[in-house]
């Protein structure tokens, strides 16, 4: 007489009980994940990490992918810091539109020597400053952090003093460099800021 349960009935009854025999098939189809297709989406010039001034928290600058941005080298003693009030207008007039301002202060030109809390309380006391920035760090030769580095293969031009602009579109690649003497409200910068904007 054949034993109550034969090897072959006890391997069917295995093989209908295991949970791996009912989750396999779902597991094959579960998709990619998302996150690589919008690591994809970020241009290199924006693949960079910098701290933000304020509390020193890392920031991803993919957070601007699709912004048209206009970043520039600042500091707290120069004759041109006047111009944090330029920036601050032209952020707050265009932000609905696309437009992020990005301030980098560096001491690169010997006139920003405070600690990060020092100049973000200078910023927002004296100008009100509201756009993104982020801490102190370098912006010409062989010092300068790697987005000024690419801003400057970029461009051919790199900061001769405070407050270069760099204005980059919403693709992340084409840009326009812009010396420190023209102002934020100069009519041609104005130009080119509306013009990025009014690409998609």
């Amino acid at each position: 007489m054949s034993p109550l349960f034969s090897t072959s009935r006890i391997a069917a009854i295995l093989l209908v009980a295991s949970p791996l025999a009912t989750l396999a098939p779902a597991s094959a189809a579960t998709p990619a994940p998302a996150p690589v297709a919008a690591a994809a989406a970020c241009a290199p010039l924006l693949q960079h990490n910098f701290l933000r001034l304020q509390d020193e928290k890392p920031q991803s600058l993919c957070q601007y992918s699709g912004k048209v941005l206009v970043i520039v080298n600042t500091a707290s003693f120069c004759g041109f810091t006047g111009q944090y009030k330029g920036l601050e207008a032209l952020h707050a007039k265009y932000k609905d539109q696309g437009l992020v301002v990005l301030g980098f202060p560096s001491n690169d030109f010997s006139q920003e020597t405070g600690s990060n809390k020092e100049i973000a309380d200078f910023c927002e006391n004296t100008f009100g400053v509201k756009f993104p920035m982020f801490a102190k760090s370098g912006v010409t030769g062989k010092t300068a952090n790697p987005l000024f580095r690419q801003l400057a293969a970029s461009t051919g031009k790199q900061p001769g003093w405070n407050f270069h602009k760099y204005v980059v579109a919403r693709d992340g690649q084409t840009v326009t460099s812009f010396g420190t003497s023209v102002d934020p409200g100069n009519t041609a910068f104005v130009k080119d800021v509306e013009k990025k904007l009014l690409a998609k």
